[in-house]
């Protein structure tokens, strides 16, 4: 179904009872957001907040909010994706297919981008940003912050819509040194279309005048995350998702979409920069106050009855997991085009997507030699060196072909599968002093840390285990069973990276001694019965809390021509560490308030 706009889309999930209304009073200062999370872990509808306390906008969350409800959103165009993907790898296709062509072309010219000449209705109702809802969702949040923004610039020098950049990145509306209702705070991480046009603005004596709108239809919002192809015009895209054009109209030099509820306009200041931050992001832990950029704001334009348009972030799953949910649905026949011989890759939403993805390649090279990974390895730097797939912190890759693969998304199973044949000896491959993603702080500062490739293609070499006997040793204080193969090892706070390799050296020695054959992996924790309670437990806990140059460990371990590896388990140490930065927590007193209103 193609929506015009925001409140089609909520008149229709209203009417298919997948929407409620809240009409009760509710702060945005931290209520909301709780009210938003409960019903979001509970699978719960889209919420439409119509009594904000203090202002005028009512607010819509949790659109998205469920796998089967983004499907249900983005339903029409599913299987046009599939038809695109097919003439992508083949463009033949469109002509010994005609009636893919009949059904695919009408469609691109539908979607194609629409110049509003008449349709101006947002240019002519204005506000402040502090008559904005001011939502802010977690306690120590630096102040309000703009969670669905879709960020809109150009090169210098350009108005091609071809050009244009539309990124999802936070705003922060309130809080810290910013001037109320005269700046906002631009976060935006490495890997992001709009430093380069950024950069660009800064070698030349031009403003750069950006647009952040919110609301719309859905497919504006997705579309500012999407992982596009090089050269793919974001604008033309989402029109392609929302199955109708995007409408837009400039004002006064700025690109305004007509269709979203609210377009704020402003000039990004060249060489200054304000504390942005904390905020409580998608990892599960505040993203700290770091300097960005700060954009000038100029106006607030905003459409009849308009709906701000907002989500919460949190430790995983939350409402974005949905959006993870429909790009793998809608690219998983891309992955073969963007990575040869690459079968199929997951990002692992558990894990916060970037700390840890998962692939599947191909091994062609030798079919006739002893298997090992050789053609994974060149497909797995590729994965590593394009795109968001650069920022994965941890890549496990397996070789199809030679038995049966786990599906990619059965995470538990995969694990099993890789654990079962890897080699510690010859499969694991560091790149250290390299970038991450902005929001992981177990690296070395912002934005740097390691990456860390395991490579599998083998033979079975182990079978894993359930039951295990360790003698007491003294550093730990409780073992817990993960899965099979894998244990959880309770020890001491970490303190000092210089007394605490010491120290886990000498539990590797005395663990040398121990029969853990059936046990290859081996998690260093705070606290062993919760990164044991489930399968989301280790993987949060494990690939958001290490750094793999600085807390991998193993038993035997050795270097040989400056290649790592050990002979026994390999030892992750995934406690935390006084650099990282603190997970998120409610405030008891929003929690007891919004007990008495569910």
């Amino acid at each position: 179904m193609a929506y015009k706009n925001l409140e089609a889309c909520i008149r229709d999930l209203e009417a298919t009872q997948q929407l409620i209304r809240v009409e009760v009073p509710v702060n945005a200062n931290l209520e909301l957001a709780e009210i938003h999370r409960r019903v979001n872990q509970a699978k719960g509808p889209a919420l439409f907040f119509t009594n904000i306390t203090q202002c005028k906008f009512p607010v819509a969350t949790n659109i998205y909010g469920t796998n089967s409800r983004v499907e249900y959103l983005f339903r029409d165009i599913i299987a046009t994706f599939e038809k695109l993907s097919r003439l992508r790898a083949d463009p033949s296709a469109l002509m010994s297919t005609p009636a893919m062509a009949l059904s695919v072309i009408p469609r691109l010219y539908r979607t194609w981008p629409s110049y509003d000449r008449w349709n101006q209705d947002i240019l002519r109702q204005q506000c402040k940003v502090s008559e904005l809802p001011q939502i802010k969702s977690w306690p120590d949040d630096g102040g309000s912050f703009i969670t669905l923004p879709q960020v809109i610039s150009f090169p210098p020098n350009s108005q091609k819509l071809s050009e244009a950049n539309i990124g999802m990145y936070r705003i922060q509306m309130s809080g810290n040194d910013y001037h109320s209702d005269q700046e906002l705070g631009l976060h935006y991480q490495i890997h992001r279309g709009i430093g380069i046009h950024h950069q660009a603005y800064n070698a030349t004596d031009q403003e750069f005048k950006i647009s952040i709108a919110v609301g719309g239809p859905p497919s504006h919002a997705l579309a500012s995350i999407f992982p596009l192809p090089e050269g793919m015009s974001e604008v033309l895209f989402t029109g392609l998702l929302g199955n109708r054009s995007y409408h837009y109209c400039r004002n006064d030099g700025y690109f305004i979409p007509t269709d979203v509820d609210f377009c704020i306009t402003g000039i990004v200041r060249k060489n200054q920069l304000k504390k942005e931050g904390p905020f409580g992001d998608h990892l599960g832990y505040y993203s700290l106050m770091h300097d960005f950029p700060v954009l000038e704001i100029k106006r607030v334009f905003h459409k009849k009855n308009a709906i701000w348009h907002a989500t919460v972030v949190g430790r995983p799953p939350q409402e974005d997991s949905a959006f993870g949910h429909i790009i793998h649905l809608l690219t998983r026949q891309l992955a073969a085009q963007e990575f040869p011989g690459v079968k199929s890759i997951h990002a692992v939403d558990e894990a916060g997507v970037h700390p840890l993805l998962l692939a599947i390649g191909s091994e062609r090279y030798m079919p006739f030699r002893e298997r090992k990974p050789e053609e994974i390895l060149t497909q797995a730097f590729h994965i590593l060196g394009k795109g968001q797939t650069s920022l994965s912190k941890y890549l496990l890759i397996a070789a199809d072909g030679f038995d049966e693969l786990p599906q990619i998304n059965n995470t538990s199973d995969f694990f099993s599968y890789i654990l079962e044949r890897i080699d510690w000896k010859n499969d694991l491959h560091f790149i250290t002093k390299t970038t991450i993603d902005t929001l992981d702080y177990s690296g070395e500062g912002l934005n740097a840390g390691s990456k860390l490739i395991w490579a599998c293609n083998r033979n079975p070499l182990r079978n894993l285990q359930s039951e295990y006997q360790l003698p007491p040793i003294s550093e730990i204080s409780k073992v817990k069973l993960v899965q099979n193969g894998i244990l959880a090892l309770q020890i001491d706070p970490f303190k000092a990276d210089h007394e605490e390799q010491f120290k886990i050296a000498k539990l590797c020695e005395r663990l040398e001694k121990c029969d853990l054959s059936g046990f290859p992996l081996l998690i260093l924790t705070d606290d062993a019965a919760f990164c044991a309670q489930n399968f989301s437990n280790f993987l949060w806990t494990t690939f958001t809390r290490s750094n793999p140059s600085t807390d991998i460990y193993g038993i035997k371990p050795f270097v040989h021509q400056k290649h790592w590896g050990c002979e026994g388990s390999l030892i992750i140490d995934a406690r935390k560490k006084p650099h990282h930065a603190p997970e998120l927590i409610t405030d008891p007193a929003v929690d007891k308030k919004v007990d008495d209103l569910m």
